[in-house]
């Protein structure tokens, strides 16, 4: 057997002899993309101190990854389709790794935010070239059980970014969290290589760069209103953005109607598959990314768990996701996707929903088993309508399909962390002023209010402070806990509503399984131009 995957997958006979040696790879290589986001949260507070970051400079720290990340899917998957889904690949891992080192060396805001952009136009890369390759690579019949193993890793990487962070933080500063995945990205590149055969589509027309500008500025222009509108004010730059998106979105939407070979036929969102799978997608990362970032917050600020601390007590989230993985692998096929993806969301509702009663008091024990149902959700949900997504692209936009997915995971992830978060943020510092608004002074007060630990930096100043001590200063810090629990409580009453809101519009939006199983989604082709033929007996 050679030690390069050179022939590509068009010319082979039959069903690619490594192909699950490939889907290690390419979950390798989403594993480490996914980690990028969820590594941060638990080095954040490492950051702000060595750094000495603002609310805003942490905010864009976190957020200088998203949006490329999200804004470039949909066109890095069509060039991907194109030319090289194996290239765009490698080509990725390498501009992810470059990015990691850069936000290692440097210390500057400025640059570790620039650090966090090239990182996220590498992942823009990678993440719709893992989907497109895997369904490439596997036939029909094996492709379920493959998406359900690519969607598993996502919640795995959940988990273990925060906990690999947080092992790294016990001995060294927050640049290794960056350079870890340096090794990481090169190994994939080899697995890549080695394992992955090159694919590409075939009979191509011409990129359709027009509508994928267009799709950037959009996407690009929604996130970053999205971001600095709730958290910073609704000033001149956030209206703008929000203005542009809207205009944009037009744009796009006219442009791809009149396009002969669209960059994405905005037609197939009249597909109830298709478009309910989307709005699924959507809605369930807003609600569980927003719950699973403030949870993570409570764990190290108010309850003072270390960063190793706070990552351990996440494993139990990525146990959930591979026991949901595992049944939905089993039931998708007998139940269909509509009860899946609804069951699904519905217990990822209620797990944001227990969320509500978190108080002042609460411990870990309060957290485990929202953080179980939102894990055991993930499983269960994402990986069919994952595969619904892909089945309705033809193999020419395979890419495409795994940018459109990608967008929607990712877009409703930041949008859930940018609302959710500022709702808390709100929530919290309008909490706090009453309960110390009138035994602070001013400057110290509005520092307090920024963050929980802006809070907690007071109290530890008050401690030192021979006009104030000791007991003003637990004062302060029991405050702090309490208005942050009753942000947490007050947020995920208006994210359980807006989940279940979400829910509901996504089991009236995706047919049901006789429907759906006459043409549209996993368990038959979609109708494209030709029907895709059993893997192996035509070109990709």
């Amino acid at each position: 057997m050679p030690l390069l995957a050179t022939t590509p997958v068009d010319k082979m006979n039959g069903p690619y002899p490594r192909r699950w040696w490939a889907l290690l790879v390419l979950c390798l290589s989403l594993l480490i993309v996914v980690m990028a986001n969820t590594s941060l949260i638990v080095a954040a507070p490492d950051m702000t101190a060595d750094l000495g970051l603002s609310s805003s400079d942490l905010q864009w720290v976190i957020d200088g990854y998203t949006v490329p990340y999200a804004a470039l899917m949909l066109v890095l998957g069509a060039i991907g389709d194109k030319y090289s889904r194996r290239g765009a690949l490698i080509a990725g891992l390498v501009i992810f790794a470059g990015g990691s080192v850069m936000g290692s060396l440097v210390e500057e805001t400025g640059l570790v935010i620039a650090a966090r952009a090239v990182m996220g136009v590498g992942a823009a890369v990678v993440m719709p070239a893992t989907l497109s390759l895997l369904v490439a690579v596997f036939s029909r019949g094996e492709r379920a059980r493959a998406i359900t193993a690519w969607t598993a890793t996502s919640g795995l990487a959940i988990a273990v970014g925060p906990l690999v962070a947080g092992w790294l933080l016990e001995d060294h500063a927050w640049g290794s969290t960056f350079l870890v995945n340096v090794p990481i990205a090169v190994l994939a590149v080899v697995g890549a290589l080695a394992l992955v055969p090159p694919s590409r589509a075939a009979g191509m027309g011409r990129i359709d760069y027009v509508g994928g500008l267009l799709s950037i500025v959009s996407v690009g222009s929604l996130v970053y209103a999205s971001i600095e509108g709730p958290h910073f004010g609704w000033g001149a730059g956030p209206v703008a953005a929000a203005v542009v998106a809207a205009v944009g979105l037009v744009a796009f939407v006219a442009w791809e109607l009149r396009h002969p070979h669209p960059m994405l036929d905005v037609r197939r969102f009249l597909q109830r598959p298709f478009s309910g799978s989307m709005l699924a997608v959507l809605f369930f990362f807003f609600g569980t990314y927003g719950a699973i970032y403030y949870a993570t917050q409570f764990l190290q600020f108010v309850l003072g768990f270390g960063a190793l601390e706070t990552g351990v007590r996440l494993l139990p989230l990525a146990g959930a996701v591979f026991v949901g993985a595992a049944v939905t692998g089993r039931l998708t096929p007998k139940l269909g996707v509509k009860a899946m993806v609804g069951s699904g969301m519905a217990i990822g509702t209620v797990g944001v929903f227990l969320l509500v009663l978190i108080d002042q008091g609460s411990t870990y024990a309060d957290f485990l088993a929202p953080m179980l149902l939102l894990g055991l959700a993930i499983g269960l949900s994402v990986s069919p309508a994952t595969d619904t997504i892909m089945g309705t692209f033809p193999e020419s936009e395979l890419g495409v399909g795994g940018g459109a997915n990608d967008t929607a995971l990712e877009l409703g992830g930041s949008l859930g962390i940018a609302v959710l978060g500022s709702l808390l943020g709100t929530a919290y510092r309008d909490e706090l002023g009453s309960l110390v608004g009138d035994r602070l002074p001013a400057a110290a007060l509005d520092t307090a209010q920024d963050s929980v630990g802006g809070g907690l930096a007071v109290a530890h100043r008050l401690a030192t402070d021979p006009a104030a001590g000791p007991e003003q200063a637990q004062a302060l810090t029991d405050a702090v806990g309490r208005a942050f629990a009753h942000g947490v409580s007050t947020t995920s009453l208006v994210g359980g509503i807006i989940m279940a809101a979400g829910t509901l519009i996504v089991l009236a939006v995706l047919p049901g399984r006789s429907r759906h199983a006459a043409g549209n989604g996993p368990e038959a082709e979609p109708a494209p131009a030709a029907p895709e033929p059993e893997h192996g007996d035509t070109a990709r």
